[in-house]
């Protein structure tokens, strides 16, 4: 191991951005599949690996719900969830805030409680038996109209106690965050937190739009917002958060090449970025390995490093006096190191 995975390793960190969904490793689809008597377009775990091969965001979506459909029983979504948990546990991710897609489920006739019930279930268990904690952001896909994001909250509010926000996910081209306006204003009259995926392909407006019409707490992916300098301006004022994801950035070949990934930049303008894994069995890496392959890529300095492992809990929706907690025992690991 080297010395940057040593540091990686031994920091704390956070996951802001995680589609639970999109953490279904090819084994567990084909074994669900098995299990519940789905047909897949594939007969090994070697072909699905095979099909994770995309151009662009479209190419990984049509890939992305196939999948979905081996997700049937609560059980399903229980072991799905385990298995995200346990793998981010042993890289000592110590607090996730994840998404999950209820429409994706819901339109095939799975019942809303079925999805939370087995999702909650492994959250619940993570915490008590490692401390693990957890947020859970429920996602409204975009290519679907905004009255259907709307029924999706309403069949949410007898469960408020266990989602914490939403999110806005899906074919980001042609669907703009006005587009879902309204929906959002009844999620933030509830309570709930709110965020979305703007400038991973779509435009600095789509960014503007989700802080000014949808009033989110943080931005997924932003990179485009670089393209606009009093886009940048205002983020790195106000202290946005970015959850950037920078091996799905090169898989969906919004980058040529990681060398070429601007998160060493978007630090040295002062914002805050996030380093996350998105859709890790789809884009070859969990939290650390995007830490990792990324540092090595453009060259992170540790105490980039460690600004980045302190960011994730600070755009976390954790309380204050818990991220200070998190960030002292940042502190104290590097203390210890150096």
């Amino acid at each position: 191991m080297t010395d940057l995975a040593r540091l990686v390793q031994a920091l704390p960190k956070a996951e802001l951005h995680l589609h639970l969904e999109g953490s279904l490793e090819p084994e567990l689809m084909f074994e669900l599949a098995r299990r519940n008597g789905i047909a897949i377009p594939y007969d090994s775990v070697e072909a699905i690996r095979a099909a994770y091969d995309f151009s662009n965001l479209q190419d990984f979506l049509d890939i992305y719900y196939v999948g979905m459909n081996v997700l049937v029983t609560e059980a399903d979504f229980f072991d799905l969830t385990w298995a995200y948990l346990s793998r981010v546990h042993d890289e000592n991710v110590r607090h996730v805030e994840v998404f999950f897609d209820p429409q994706g489920h819901t339109d095939r006739g799975i019942p809303f409680e079925t999805v939370l019930n087995g999702i909650s279930r492994a959250l619940d268990k993570a915490e008590a038996d490692w401390g693990l904690t957890s947020r859970l952001i429920l996602c409204f896909l975009r290519h679907l109209s905004e009255e259907a994001a709307i029924e999706t909250l309403e069949m949410a509010k007898p469960h408020l106690d266990r989602i914490h926000g939403v999110g806005l996910d899906s074919s980001e081209l042609g669907n703009p965050p006005s587009k879902f306006q309204r929906v959002f204003e009844a999620a933030g009259a509830l309570g709930l937190k709110r965020v979305a995926h703007a400038g991973e392909e779509g435009p600095p407006a789509y960014v503007h739009e989700a802080l000014d019409l949808l009033k989110v707490d943080r931005i997924d992916h932003g990179n485009r917002a670089l393209e606009d300098g009093t886009l940048v301006a205002r983020l790195g004022r106000e202290q946005m958060t970015l959850t950037v994801c920078p091996l799905s950035n090169l898989r969906l070949c919004g980058i040529k090449r990681l060398e070429d990934h601007p998160l060493k930049r978007m630090l040295a303008l002062g914002l805050r970025a996030t380093v996350n894994s998105d859709d890790p069995a789809y884009f070859g890496g969990y939290v650390n390995d995007n830490y990792i392959r990324t540092a090595a890529a453009i060259d992170l300095t540790a105490d980039e490093i460690i600004e980045l492992a302190k960011n994730s809990f600070r755009g976390s929706f954790l309380a204050q006096d818990e991220i200070a907690r998190r960030l002292a025992e940042i502190d104290a690991v590097v203390e210890t190191a150096g």
